[in-house]
C-alpha cells in the first residue's frame, strides 16, 4: 500500500489513482457487456444474417463455458500478479490481451470468433482480480474511506456495463446501421463484427487513460510480493512449472487424439470435459478440507456451512447469469422491443440490470443500516436472494404461456427483481466466508468461494442450452422450481448458520 496516498484527497475525497481505476474497469466493463450483449444472439443468427447458424443447444454451451472461464481464470490471473508481474503490469499485460481479442472477434471467420474468446478470457483474468486489489492497496488498513472507495469503483463497473449494450447493439442489429453499410458499399451482415470492434475500441481507450494515469498510483500494485527464501520461490516455480507442463501436455493430448481420430474435438465436447473438470475440482477441494483430520469440531462444522452457502451461490447465479443467454434470448425471439412505437434493438435489454443496480445499491445500504439490529442474517439474505430470483423466471411463466411478443415490461420486472436478489446475497457472500474459514485457509477459501460464480455460469449456459427443447412455460416453471427447491433448503440451515456466524 502506498501511504502517501492514504492522504490524497484529489477524486472527490478519495486517491486520485482511484479516477485511474475506476475508469480502466469502466471501460474493461463496457467492453465484456457490449460483447456479451451480441454474444448468444450472433452465435444463433442464420449465416444469411451474418451470424454463426449455431442452434441454441451448441451455442448454451460455448456460453456457458466462456462466461465461466472468464471468472475461473482470476484464479491464477492473480496469482500470477502476486508472484511474478505485479497487479499493475498484470492489469496492463490483460488490458492489451483484451483488446487483441475483441479485434479477433471483429474478423468474421470461425476462427477469429474462437481465438477471440480465448483472448478475452485469459485478458480478463489478469485484468479483472488485479485491479480490484489495486484500490484496495490505495488506502491503509485504517481509512475510513476505503468501503465508500470500493463503492464509487463498483459505479464504474455498472456504469461500462450499462452504457456499452446501447452502442454495440446499435452496430450489432439495427437496421439503420446495416443500411449505412450498404450505401457504403460494405456487407450489412458483418454488423455483429462492427459490435465487436466497438468492444476493442473502448478497451484501447481503458488501455490509453490507465497509461497516462499511471504516476496517479504511484507504488501502488507496481511490484510482486518480494521473496526473499530460496525455498519460498523454488516452491513459487515448481507451481508455476507444474501448471505450465500441465496445460501444455493437455493440449498436446488433444491434438494427438484429435489427429488420429480417436476423438472429434467439438466445442461442445470441450465444453462438456471443462465442466467435468469444475465439477472434479470443486469436488476435490472440499472433499480434502473436509477429510482433513487435523480441524477441529467447530472448524469442520464452519467448513460444512461454507459448503452450504457456495451451493446457494451456484444455484443463484446460475440463474442469474441467463441474463446474457436464455433472457437474450427471449428478448429477441418472445419480446417486443419497441417502447412508445419506437423499435430498439433487442439487445438494449442488457443494459436494464446495470442500470437497477446503480439505482438500487444505495437504497439497500440504507435499508440494512436502517434496520440495524434487526437486519436479516447472512443465510437468510442468501435465502430472499434465492426467492427473488426464482421469481424473476416465474414472472415469465405468464407471457411465455401466452404466446406472441411479450410486452418489455415482463422483462424489466424480471431483472428488477434478479438485481434486488444479487444486493441481498452477493455483498454477503464473501464477507461471510471471511469469518467462517479457518485462519490458515482463509486466502484459499476466498479463491473458492469466487469458484461459485464460475460453476453458475457454467450451469447457465447449461440451461440455455435447452432453450428449444422444451415450451419457455416449462423451461422458466423448471427454473423457477429448482430455484425456489435450493432456497427451501437453504432455509432449513438459517437458524443453525445464524448461530454461528454469532459465535
Amino acid at each position: 500500500m502506498n501511504t502517501s496516498q492514504s492522504f490524497d484527497t484529489a477524486f472527490f475525497g478519495h486517491p486520485r489513482g482511484l479516477s485511474v481505476l475506476f475508469f480502466t474497469e469502466f471501460w474493461e466493463r463496457f467492453s465484456y457487456y457490449g460483447m456479451r450483449a451480441l454474444l448468444i444472439l450472433f452465435m444463433t443468427a442464420q449465416l444469411a444474417n451474418g451470424g454463426l447458424g449455431f442452434d441454441t443447444a451448441k451455442a448454451g454451451i460455448i456460453y456457458g463455458a466462456y462466461t465461466s472461464l472468464v471468472y475461473l481464470m482470476s484464479v491464477p490471473g492473480g496469482w500470477l500478479a502476486d508472484h511474478f508481474f505485479g497487479q499493475r503490469r498484470a492489469a496492463l499485460y490483460g488490458a492489451v490481451v483484451i483488446m487483441f481479442g475483441h479485434i479477433a472477434l471483429a474478423v468474421p471467420t470461425l476462427t477469429g470468433f474462437y481465438g477471440g474468446l480465448a483472448l478475452v478470457v485469459l485478458g480478463t483474468g489478469l485484468l479483472k482480480p488485479n485491479v480490484s486489489t489495486m484500490v484496495g492497496q490505495l488506502y491503509s488498513a485504517d481509512d475510513t474511506r476505503r468501503d465508500a472507495g470500493f463503492s464509487i469503483y463498483y459505479m464504474g463497473i455498472n456504469l461500462g456495463a450499462f452504457i456499452s449494450p446501447f452502442f454495440t447493439g446499435w452496430l450489432g442489429q439495427s437496421e439503420s446501421f446495416r443500411g449505412i453499410l450498404t450505401r457504403m458499399g460494405l456487407q450489412p451482415e458483418h454488423a455483429w463484427h462492427w459490435g465487436f470492434g466497438l468492444a476493442a475500441v473502448g478497451m484501447f481507450a481503458g488501455i490509453v487513460q490507465y497509461m497516462m494515469g499511471w504516476k496517479y498510483l504511484g507504488e501502488t500494485g507496481l511490484e510482486p510480493v518480494e521473496i526473499t527464501s530460496a525455498e519460498a520461490r523454488g516452491s513459487r516455480n515448481l507451481q508455476l512449472g507444474i501448471g505450465l507442463a500441465f496445460t501444455i501436455a493437455t493440449i498436446v493430448l488433444l491434438w494427438v487424439l484429435n489427429s488420429t481420430g480417436q476423438i472429434v474435438l467439438t466445442p461442445v465436447l470441450v465444453s462438456k470435459g471443462f465442466g467435468l473438470l469444475l465439477l472434479a475440482t470443486v469436488v476435490f477441494i472440499f472433499g480434502r478440507l473436509l477429510l482433513d483430520r487435523s480441524w477441529t469440531r467447530e472448524e469442520r462444522t464452519r467448513l460444512v456451512v461454507v459448503l452450504i452457502l457456495f451451493l446457494g451461490s451456484c444455484m443463484f447465479w446460475a440463474l442469474y447469469e441467463q441474463a446474457g443467454s436464455t433472457l437474450n434470448l427471449f428478448a429477441e425471439r418472445n419480446t417486443d422491443s419497441s417502447l412508445f412505437g419506437m423499435a430498439f434493438p433487442s439487445s438494449w435489454f442488457q443494459s436494464v440490470p446495470a442500470l437497477f443496480v446503480i439505482t438500487l445499491a444505495p437504497l439497500f445500504g440504507l435499508l440494512w443500516l436502517k434496520l440495524g439490529p434487526r437486519e436479516p442474517s447472512t443465510p437468510t439474505k442468501f435465502t430472499i436472494g434465492l426467492v427473488l430470483v426464482a421469481a424473476g423466471f416465474a414472472v415469465l411463466i405468464i407471457p411465455a404461456a401466452a404466446g406472441g411478443r411479450a410486452s418489455p415490461l415482463w422483462l424489466c420486472l424480471t431483472f428488477l427483481l434478479h438485481v434486488m436478489g444479487e444486493l441481498c446475497l452477493s455483498p454477503v457472500g464473501l464477507s461471510a466466508t471471511t469469518r467462517l474459514a479457518p485462519a490458515r485457509v482463509g486466502g484459499m477459501m476466498m479463491g473458492v468461494f469466487l469458484m461459485s460464480i464460475s460453476v453458475g455460469t457454467y450451469l447457465g449456459g447449461q440451461v440455455a442450452s435447452v432453450y428449444d427443447k422444451y415450451s419457455l412455460a416449462t423451461l422458466f416453471a423448471l427454473v423457477a422450481g429448482a430455484a425456489l427447491i435450493a432456497a427451501v433448503i437453504l432455509a432449513m440451515f438459517i437458524k443453525p448458520i445464524a448461530r454461528m456466524l454469532a459465535k
